[in-house]
């Protein structure tokens, strides 16, 4: 059932979305972009839910962490601009804004607003989980196109894996809810922002989303770093968990 925050956390993304896309448009030099849009998008998203929701807590990738956040019950988690490097890089679409909702320990509403796809991806309708992927056909896996994961060399000589780099985390995390690639792997460095609203989505799609070793992944923690994520189809979580464990620590050959 569609909540008041689920529909709020994807009217902010899409929002937010719309106005990086008028900064875009104006052009200029590619640094300076970036750092405009990160801006632009952070005020708007922290001015809108503190008018809107003033009892919540806020994290976000570009503002100050208050620690008062870990006493709260409700905490929205943002990136603001999700692959701020995709951003000024004229033509690109792989950037996006997440907004996501923790209360008391779990993600509860969230959404991913891929502006230059003119898409959004929320728990407000969360889209049916993509079936299992077709045997005898590589997996095709999305990783980080800048810093992929050290161990996907060993992985892929265990499985047929074909590898599809993209830059933002919700850029990634929507292919896979699509049903447009079969997983999502990133190890090496993220934080909660990173995660937070690609995971929500996710979830509510019906797909697996978990730390590589399978954990959960937890947020609203004192160190908001989360460094590692794997998003797939439920049905091959625990095949692509045990050919992860062994690429991240290969026995003797």
């Amino acid at each position: 059932m569609t909540s008041p925050d689920d529909r709020l956390a994807a009217a902010l993304a899409e929002e937010a979305g719309q106005l990086l896309l008028g900064l875009r448009a104006e052009g200029g030099d590619p640094d300076d972009l970036r750092k405009a849009g990160d801006r632009l998008s952070h005020e708007f998203l922290a001015a809108e839910l503190a008018a809107r929701r003033p009892g919540d807590a806020v994290l976000s990738e570009e503002g100050r962490d208050d620690l008062a956040r870990l006493a709260a019950d409700r905490v929205w988690i943002v990136d603001p601009l999700d692959g701020t490097r995709e951003f000024g890089e004229a033509g690109r679409t792989d950037w996006a804004v997440h907004v996501a909702l923790w209360e008391r320990g779990a993600l509860t509403a969230g959404a991913v607003a891929l502006p230059a796809q003119g898409e959004v991806l929320a728990t407000a309708a969360a889209p049916a989980p993509p079936g299992a992927p077709a045997a005898g056909v590589p997996l095709r896996v999305v990783v980080s196109r800048t810093r992929p994961p050290a161990f996907l060399e060993r992985l892929g000589a265990a499985m047929d894996v074909t590898l599809v780099p993209l830059g933002s985390a919700g850029a990634k995390a929507a292919v896979v809810i699509r049903g447009a690639a079969d997983a999502y792997i990133h190890a090496g460095g993220q934080y909660e922002w990173d995660s937070a609203a690609p995971a929500a989505v996710a979830l509510a799609a019906g797909l697996h989303a978990s730390r590589l070793d399978g954990s959960a992944l937890r947020y609203n923690q004192p160190d908001p770093v989360l460094p590692d994520i794997l998003i797939c189809p439920g049905a091959i979580a625990e095949s692509l968990l045990g050919a992860i464990a062994a690429a991240v620590a290969p026995g003797p050959r």
